[in-house]
């Protein structure tokens, strides 16, 4: 619908760079621009690359997400920009170019948090989110099971991993593997072709002390890593596939055990489930097989939406601008530990105050 608020996000907390415009809840575009063969002989992301590759991408890739959408910038009713949490130099770089559009185009900026918007992301493509949302995030920083009443004001962590994400640990154990990076598509695929019981690795906190809704993978990794250790040094041939399906089916039972758990301890009929460990096939499968069982409705973006990316961002500030929630100041700045409490960084002076009207008429027809 046209009074639909129509708004761009940028997305760079980590190594992709990403512009996403979103009108309401409908996505016209999601470019992306990754660094990640950059990384790739490091084995890991290097911050420093990321940031030089973000200032390199950044102006190409919103020209190109304005382009894919069909609308002129001055079009726009706001700007939103990941501010937290992540890479600080990455965030930096997302933050001060959304400040520039904003302040330019006199539009409204508002910073927003990671985590919330790869909840609000989902809302691209199975419609406005259910009030509280049930949410697993897994990616390469974060394992987190978060309950959001309001996804612009309210979200709540029930728990998060203590030590490793959880593609934290398929990137980890790829690396033992030689398999290169990033390690999750790579053992997702392997795993297909393995035995999950062939190897019984173990399930971190899932004693009846523990925590209910924390996770820790560093235990499982090490013990993975000792396993193809011995292996090797007895002589022996590392049955990789069955390693990665053994340890995959570690990480994701424990994932989906506890998901599930927290959504009949809470009271919520449903689950999403984002982050880029949301793409694994494994994870999906088994989710949807324990939400049935549980009488639990299933919501999972497609993997495209699940890495991080621009839309999510928009998604998350169209909300924003259709709940009249107030935009950030201009001293927004970057919040590598943003909490995810802090759906968004609010501000106390009107957006538009003291922006110059000189020059904008050349900016973006």
């Amino acid at each position: 619908m046209a009074d639909e608020p129509l708004v761009l996000g940028i997305e760079t907390s980590c190594d992709e760079t990403g512009v996403g415009i979103v009108r309401g809840t409908t996505l016209l575009a999601d470019a992306i621009a990754s660094s990640v063969d950059e990384h790739a002989r490091f084995g890991g992301v290097v911050p420093e690359v990321a940031s030089r590759a973000h200032l390199e991408a950044m102006v190409p890739t919103v020209e190109r997400a304005l382009k894919e959408a069909g609308v002129s910038a001055r079009d726009l009713d706001g700007i939103a920009v990941t501010a937290g949490p992540g890479l600080a130099g990455a965030l930096l770089v997302g933050v001060s170019a959304a400040k520039a559009y904003a302040y330019a185009l006199g539009k409204p900026l508002y910073g927003v948090n990671h985590l919330a918007s790869h909840i609000c992301v989902d809302q691209l493509e199975h419609g406005p989110l259910p009030e509280p949302t049930m949410a697993l995030l897994v990616s390469g920083g974060h394992s987190s099971l978060l309950l959001a009443p309001d996804i612009t004001a309210d979200v709540r962590p029930l728990g998060a991993t203590i030590d490793d994400a959880a593609g934290e640990a398929f990137d980890k154990i790829a690396r033992v593997l030689q398999l290169g990076f990033p390690g999750g598509p790579v053992i997702d695929r392997l795993a297909r072709e393995g035995d999950p019981a062939a190897i019984a690795f173990p399930r971190g906190l899932t004693g009846p002390r523990d925590a209910p809704y924390d996770f820790s993978f560093s235990g499982l990794k090490t013990s993975v890593a000792r396993w193809i250790e011995a292996r090797r040094a007895a002589g022996e041939d590392v049955p990789v596939r069955d390693v990665a399906a053994s340890f995959q089916e570690a990480v994701v039972d424990v994932l989906t055990r506890k998901a599930v758990r927290a959504c009949k301890d809470e009271g919520v009929d449903h689950l999403m489930i984002g982050g880029g460990v949301a793409a694994n096939s494994r994870l999906r499968a088994l989710a949807a097989d324990r939400c049935e069982r549980a009488g639990v409705r299933l919501r999972v973006p497609r993997p495209g939406l699940c890495t991080d990316n621009g839309a999510m961002v928009a998604a998350l500030g169209a909300e924003m601008v259709a709940r009249n929630r107030p935009a950030s100041d201009w001293d927004l700045s970057a919040d590598s530990s943003l909490p995810v409490t802090a759906t968004h960084v609010p501000g106390h002076r009107h957006p538009h105050d003291h922006v110059h009207e000189v020059g904008k008429e050349n900016l973006y027809s």
